[in-house]
């Protein structure tokens, strides 16, 4: 065996995509999973990191506050799930007590529900078992870098385990006076009730504190037909005030696994989830540049969220034959019910206004700032309720071809007031959402495949926060992706993956023309690409994941003043490569290197200000000192790139991290 771990990158199945435990290479979809040795070999810490070497999917800055992926020109705030369950709120997720990260491209309403529009973020966590070795993990590096994880397990008895993760960190960064805490503790327990039941009991305790960052504006004067960049040298300086920029998020989850297996072969699997979110953030943070260069705006506000999520899904899985046909089974139930509380508040600075200008050679202030309600401030109180029910058959009609079949109904109710005017409003929408696939298999490690599916977004939004009197009664917003591909198992530890696709987005509101006072929908939008991903081992020694996407992700109906047919969508670069690869020369040293190429992205729709293309390598350096103790060393920007990662919008686009390391020991006992 070379290098430590003899790194697996490749996953043969999933349940996520279907609900069965099915082979990739029999899913007609586009999945890229991140398996634990891909999160330790590369050091990844955030779900930015975790989609750098994933096609199709790229991420925009989320006002420094919240993880914001972009799913095939898609950004969204809220498609994220943990073991298949919906956890949506917005806030930055970890990666300490995940064992893998699914993503999932094209829309996903069957298996998921509402949203997943252009794809879906699935961790899956580490679970108490038996033979699972513990783990300390104690890292150190630049700008204050401090990070711990442990990873203990105690097999109570041939049936019952117990497991505990926990994190901390706390770090600055190369931004000035931004700062990251983190501190978390996830224990599990597994019980086999038996041959035929398990019982998986979980919950977490997760918090993040850090400062709101929102970058730097652009400079002045950009147009659709001459873009402008983003302010150059500030890639340290912070615009705004870090002290009264603070980021503060608690939650708490509690999960529950139950799976029974019946003697006639019938799998029921209920997962349930309760999640209380308490979520608050501030940001002081940076407007437009005057045309002089000489001046910048700096505004304010602050926005406190909670909300309790209650979620229980339960699957009944039969394989069977009837008709001379092998079918898998699956159909089932969820229920849910989403308790939101949301207010935010405007800053007003001394004399009283909204916004200070102050000088751009100084842009960091100390000013005393009130936060007070405006008018338009939202102060709202929402309850969204859930009832679905789906049923998918996967039909073997010959030994080469196989079918998918997929219809989910649900029963979307939301009951919302706004506290700012009384106004209490209701909307309940019946979401039908179908799928439909096709895989063709010349031979068994190699898989052609057509697929259809549909997902919506209800007019609460992603967030449960956007009913307005105009917008209760239309219809949900309505995305449909048509897609090929094929997958080819060159080998049992390398795969090779390409998709194409066509994803249309419908019922967009836009203002009538002929009636600025009314609303209309239109076809708004289409994202049309090809993802290409190659991910496993060439070799024992020689692992690699690489990945590529040409993406034509545009607007297709005017939609305002500024964002017009032709415009480009956001954070979206039209072609992007990565590749990734580790290679062990002796059974005690390894080493790796990867290559990120993002094209050229603007950051808004207007099309106003683009972030230049970039290129990026990190490096990382592995030794074994024996069987339980390992040293790592990650090096991020290794040459030392000036770059731009993301953006909000056109005056919020975050510099890239200059050079940096961490530096990382872990031993097992």
């Amino acid at each position: 065996m070379f290098g430590q771990r003899a790194p697996v990158y490749n996953q043969d199945t999933t349940s996520s995509a279907t609900r069965t435990d099915t082979a990739l290479i029999d899913t007609p979809q586009a999945i890229s999973i991140v398996t634990r040795d891909q999160i330790d070999d590369l050091g990844l810490q955030s779900m930015a990191d975790v989609v750098r070497y994933v096609p199709g999917v790229g991420y925009a800055q989320g006002e420094g506050n919240r993880d914001a992926l972009v799913f095939r020109g898609n950004a969204s705030t809220a498609d994220y799930f943990t073991n298949g369950l919906r956890d949506d709120t917005q806030y930055y997720r970890d990666l300490y007590n995940i064992e893998r990260v699914e993503i999932l491209r094209g829309p996903n309403a069957m298996v998921f529900g509402r949203g997943g529009l252009g794809g879906v973020l699935n961790r899956v966590t580490r679970q108490a078992g038996w033979g699972i070795d513990n783990e300390l993990h104690i890292e150190a590096g630049s700008h204050e870098h401090f990070r711990a994880t442990i990873d203990y397990n105690l097999e109570l008895s041939p049936t019952a385990a117990l497991r505990i993760v926990g994190l901390y960190q706390d770090s600055g960064s190369y931004r000035d006076g931004v700062t990251y805490e983190r501190f978390g503790v996830n224990p599990t327990a597994t019980f086999a009730l038996g041959a035929a039941t398990t019982v998986e009991i979980g919950y977490e305790h997760f918090e993040d504190q850090r400062i709101a960052d929102r970058g730097v504006p652009a400079n002045p004067g950009g147009t659709r037909a001459n873009p402008a960049s983003p302010l150059d040298g500030y890639q340290s300086t912070f615009f705004g005030d870090p002290a009264r920029s603070p980021t503060d998020t608690v939650v708490d989850a509690f999960n529950l696994l139950v799976e029974h297996q019946f003697e006639n072969g019938l799998l029921v699997r209920n997962r349930t989830r309760f999640a209380d979110y308490d979520k608050f953030y501030q940001n002081v943070f940076p407007g437009a540049v005057n045309a002089a260069r000489t001046t910048v705006s700096i505004t304010a506000y602050n926005n406190d969220t909670q909300r309790q999520n209650l979620l229980s899904q339960t699957d009944f899985i039969y394989e069977t034959t009837f008709g001379g046909l092998a079918h898998t089974l699956m159909a089932g139930f969820e229920l849910g019910r989403q308790d939101t509380e949301n207010l935010r508040m405007t800053g007003y600075f001394p004399g009283g206004g909204t916004s200070v200008t102050v000088p751009l050679t100084n842009p960091t202030i100390n000013l005393p700032i009130t936060f007070a309600p405006s008018a338009t401030d939202a102060s709202n109180s929402g309850t969204a309720d859930v009832a679905a029910l789906y049923i998918q058959d996967q039909i073997q009609l010959t030994d080469q071809i196989q079918v998918l079949l997929g219809l989910r109904y649900d029963s979307f109710d939301v009951d919302f007031l706004n506290r700012r005017t009384g106004a209490r409003l209701e909307t309940s929408d019946g979401l039908w959402s179908p799928r439909l696939g096709l895989v063709f298999k010349p031979q068994e490690n190699l898989a052609f495949y057509a697929s259809y599916s549909r997902s919506y977004l209800p007019r609460s939004g992603e967030q449960l926060n956007s009913l307005t009197a105009a917008t209760v009664s239309l219809e949900p917003e309505q995305y449909d992706n048509y897609e090929i591909g094929a997958k080819w198992n060159v080998t049992p530890i390398l795969g090779l993956t390409a998709a194409l696709y066509q994803l249309d987005r419908t019922n967009v509101v836009v203002p009538d023309p002929a009636n600025p006072g009314q609303s209309m929908l239109v076809d708004g939008q289409r994202s049309r690409g090809l993802e290409l991903s190659a991910t496993g081992r060439i070799n024992d020694q020689w692992t690699v994941i690489a990945a590529y996407a040409w993406q034509e992700a545009e607007i297709t109906a005017n939609q305002s003043a500024t964002i017009l047919a032709g415009n480009r969508l956001a954070n979206t670069p039209e072609h992007s490569f990565s590749v990734w690869t580790r290679f062990d020369f002796t059974p005690s040293l390894g080493a790796g290197v990867g290559v990120i190429r993002e094209g050229e992205r603007f950051a808004a729709a207007d099309n106003t200000q683009v972030m230049d293309a970039y290129t990026r390598v990190d490096g990382a350096l592995f030794y074994t000192i024996n069987d339980r103790i390992d040293v790592q060393l990650n090096i991020e920007n290794l040459l030392d790139e000036d770059y731009f990662a993301s953006a909000h919008n056109n005056n919020n686009t975050t510099p890239g991290a200059p050079r940096s390391f961490r530096l990382g020991l872990t031993t097992r006992f």
